[in-house]
């Protein structure tokens, strides 16, 4: 089984138990662009690893040094196994065309909600916005609270930002965290939200503010990635 290029994660598919979410820090533009090819060279000249992986995704950080990796698996036993037996010699080849880079994470996910169900906004992203939110201590219930939160604020926004076109909210499996993949059509796009409401991407309203100033958060982050590379096994012809 080998793998094919695609444009983006498939977030509707039942059979995606988890993700796996991790950064890579490359240190310089220039290198950043050397390790996209090298993981296109190192993937596109094996068979696929694993048929318990259903995609994995590349995103270059507009820091010009960091690469977001998304990746979708049936299971957390298949990513063992593939940590076990196709991880290493992958790794090994991109080790030495851009030695020394600096792996952070992974964290594990399970997708929670999503803001355009069934792929409904067809706009192609050109930027991938995470947000990330850490909570004080293990709550799923809150993890989910927080999301459900959000969706209420997305619900009653009487201006919601025109660029946005889906949230893909993921919630840890350790009860500790929140990943909004927020496809967006435009770096630019997010920079204007950001800049029209001056606090978020969403207006000044009660519902936004109580996401704002939710109990319990303990810090996050946002990150703008350009699309760089995604791969899913090839689907054999019939």
């Amino acid at each position: 089984m080998s793998g094919e290029f695609v444009t983006r994660p498939d977030f509707t598919r039942a059979d995606a138990g988890i993700v796996k979410v991790s950064t890579w820090d490359v240190g310089t533009p220039e290198r950043q662009r050397q390790a996209v090819e090298a993981i296109r060279e190192a993937w596109a000249s094996r068979e696929w690893p694993h048929p318990g992986l259903l995609s994995y995704s590349v995103g270059a950080g507009e820091d010009g040094r960091t690469l977001l990796h998304y990746s979708q698996w049936s299971d957390e036993k298949s990513h063992q196994d593939f940590v076990r037996t196709g991880r290493d010699d992958r790794n090994a080849d991109i080790d030495a065309a851009v030695p020394g880079i600096e792996r952070l994470g992974p964290h594990t996910y399970e997708l929670y909600r999503s803001s355009s169900p069934g792929g409904s906004d067809t706009r192609e992203p050109g930027c991938v916005v995470t947000v990330d939110v850490e909570f004080e201590g293990a709550d799923r219930a809150r993890q989910r609270d927080w999301v459900d939160s959000v969706f209420e604020a997305l619900g009653t926004d009487p201006a919601p930002a025109p660029g946005g076109i889906a949230g893909h909210f993921h919630v840890s499996t350790d009860g500790t965290r929140v990943l909004n993949y927020a496809e967006w059509v435009s770096a630019q796009a997010h920079i204007d939200a950001l800049a029209a409401s001056g606090n978020g991407v969403g207006s000044p309203t009660p519902q936004w503010e109580r996401v704002q100033s939710y109990p319990g958060v303990t810090g996050g982050g946002v990150h703008r990635y350009i699309p760089a590379l995604g791969l899913r096994p090839t689907v054999p012809a019939r």
